[in-house]
């Protein structure tokens, strides 16, 4: 490892910086005391704030920061988040649904009325003579 010791970080102790005086964000599994910054970010502080306590990378990435964005987050770097800690990502995956090949539902459904339509055509001609017979 050498001597570059990094600050290593929990969830629960970045999270205890959640206030204007004391604000702390994770991004990208690093760890910014964005304190200062807070009255001059450009999207304002309540932003930041309310990015607090929580993994912030995609809330970071969704707004689409500059380059030189993110070149000044390095002055603000404090350590590391130790991603054991955070809980995995919460977002919103749609029910399972099989994957069907297109190709093979159209197969399915050629083979489903090949079966059900002469079928139908038979249930048809039963019914007609049924009815025909009972007049």
């Amino acid at each position: 490892m050498g001597g570059d010791d990094k600050v290593i970080f929990t969830l629960s102790q970045v999270s205890e910086h959640n206030n204007p005086k004391d604000c702390w964000l994770i991004i990208g599994g690093k760890v910014y005391d964005v304190t200062k910054f807070l009255e001059d970010h450009p999207g304002g502080d309540e932003v930041l704030l309310s990015a607090t306590g929580k993994d912030a990378t995609d809330d970071f990435e969704d707004v689409g920061h500059s380059t030189s964005a993110r070149a000044m987050m390095d002055e603000y770097y404090v350590g590391d988040i130790d991603m054991e800690t955070v809980p995995a990502k919460q977002k919103y995956t749609p029910p399972k649904q099989p994957h069907y090949n297109q190709d093979k539902t159209s197969d399915f459904i050629i083979k489903l009325l090949q079966f059900l339509v002469p079928l139908a055509i038979l249930g048809l001609a039963v019914g007609i003579r049924f009815y025909t017979k009972s007049t």
